[in-house]
């Protein structure tokens, strides 16, 4: 519901108004007063909420008040020499400071009440306990923070080769975005299981080295998403013998290893 409210002596005007979003709600406002954004203060009530598919969404609402000038003062008595005295420029508008961007910590908490409500809606009971993983060596930008799920039977949750797990994380990371107008970035993860994936995967690819080393043959895995196949390449990124290359087209894309062209040659026995 839009209202306007004068106070009695004219001296200031109060708006709140609704919208789909923080600014169209400001816009609606301002339009209602016939103000600027400058000639006006603007209190965020609700940011709002988009939902899930148009499910719980509420819209953003705000509070604009528009204070009008002080009259002039009466102008003083005129000297009995009056001189033109050289006119004041007018001061310069001066925008409104942009907002503060959201700690971690804030956009964890957010990320957090979305996943909730996500698995809520799913009639699915856990935990969300949030880590913050430290950067490694030479990064200079702090990781993703983790979303981990905890509780009973949340098989479904992982889905074959984690792609239930996948679009999980994607519908959180798209619903946080448009909460904080923002891209966030965050892993959802479920019972551990992406960091136990990642430590079979790397395993994985170091005994496929081997192979390759030993036989001369190129091995190619099996399909995987993108996720799993940069954890394949990152792990032999360095290997002095093999080279790792991603083949194939959508969802049957795998990775190859084989000999690096310029490898060392083997000592002869």
């Amino acid at each position: 519901m839009e209202q306007t409210v004068s106070n009695p002596d004219g001296s200031a005007q109060t708006v709140e108004s609704l919208g789909p979003t923080v600014e169209e709600a400001i816009e609606a406002g301002l339009a209602r007063l016939g103000r600027r954004r400058d000639e006006v203060e603007v209190e965020i009530l609700d940011r709002g909420s988009r939902g899930l598919l148009g499910i719980g969404a509420r819209p953003a609402r705000v509070r604009l008040t528009y204070h009008p000038p002080a009259p002039p003062p009466p102008p003083p008595e005129p000297p009995e020499e009056p001189e033109s005295p050289a006119e004041a420029p007018a001061p310069a508008a001066v925008p409104p400071p942009p907002a503060p961007a959201p700690s971690r910590e804030q956009e964890a908490e957010v990320a957090r009440q979305v996943l909730e409500e996500l698995l809520e809606k799913m009639d699915i009971r856990a935990r969300i306990e949030v880590h913050y993983p430290e950067p490694e060596a030479g990064e200079a930008e702090a990781p993703p923070f983790i979303l981990n799920v905890r509780g009973k039977d949340l098989g479904s949750l992982i889905g074959r080769r984690g792609e239930t797990l996948q679009a999980l994380q994607y519908i959180t990371r798209l619903i946080v975005g448009r909460e904080l107008e923002r891209r966030v970035a965050l892993v959802v993860d479920v019972e551990g299981y992406r960091q136990r994936r990642e430590r079979s995967l790397r395993r994985l690819a170091q005994r496929m080295a081997e192979r390759v080393v030993r036989t001369g043959r190129r091995v190619v895995l099996e399909p995987m998403p993108p996720a799993e196949r940069r954890i394949i390449h990152l792990a032999l990124r360095d290997h002095p013998q093999v080279t790792t290359e991603s083949i194939g087209q959508g969802d049957r894309r795998k990775v190859t290893i084989f000999l690096r062209p310029d490898r060392p040659s083997q000592p002869s026995e």
